[in-house]
């Protein structure tokens, strides 16, 4: 009897290391990573600005052969959206355009329903420097307490952030190649 008492008391203070360690995580995350492409912001904006475009190098997009999608709203720029069902690596959700400036900057909302719902900011930022661009790829959003515990196991900045690279490591091959 005194293995078992001493194994539930070893269980219940590791469970509530877990919940005070989560406890003490950030409300909020962010994930950024950034690539110099050789090419000017304008020959860039329209690649991330037009959902269409967009998909073609948005490595999210790429994780699922069967994914459904439905454009919406404007062509490009605010208002534009893609909703899309895919399998468990890629989820269900909705991303908008809500704010865009021409060869500077585009904001998005990502709402995901499934596999779980959450509401995340991205955002795309295009520097000029000299014959480079540099273009900053971000997400950030809020972290609910159960989403901490789960962040104590999963490194999301390096799981998000090795996306991100890919991705604007595809965003750079299209733009550098395209006249």
């Amino acid at each position: 009897m005194g293995v078992l008492k001493t194994a539930g008391i070893v269980a219940a203070l590791a469970i509530a290391g877990v919940l005070i360690a989560a406890a003490t995580r950030s409300d909020t995350f962010r994930v950024q990573r950034s690539a110099s492409i050789k090419a000017a912001p304008e020959k860039i904006f329209p690649l991330i600005d037009d959902l269409h475009r967009f998909n073609t190098w948005n490595p999210f997009a790429q994780q699922d052969p069967n994914l459904k999608g439905s454009y919406s709203g404007a062509a490009s720029g605010k208002s534009a959206a893609y909703t899309f069902a895919g399998n468990g690596n890629v989820g269900k959700g909705t991303i908008e355009i809500i704010d865009s400036a021409p060869a500077s900057r585009v904001t998005m909302t990502l709402h995901m329903l499934a596999p779980f719902e959450t509401r995340n900011t991205v955002q795309f930022l295009l520097e000029p420097q000299g014959e480079l661009t540099r273009v900053t790829w971000a997400m950030q959003g809020s972290v609910p307490y159960f989403a901490k515990i789960i962040h104590l196991f999963i490194d999301m900045d390096r799981m998000v952030g090795s996306e991100f690279d890919a991705g604007l490591a595809s965003l750079k091959a299209i733009a550098e190649k395209t006249p």
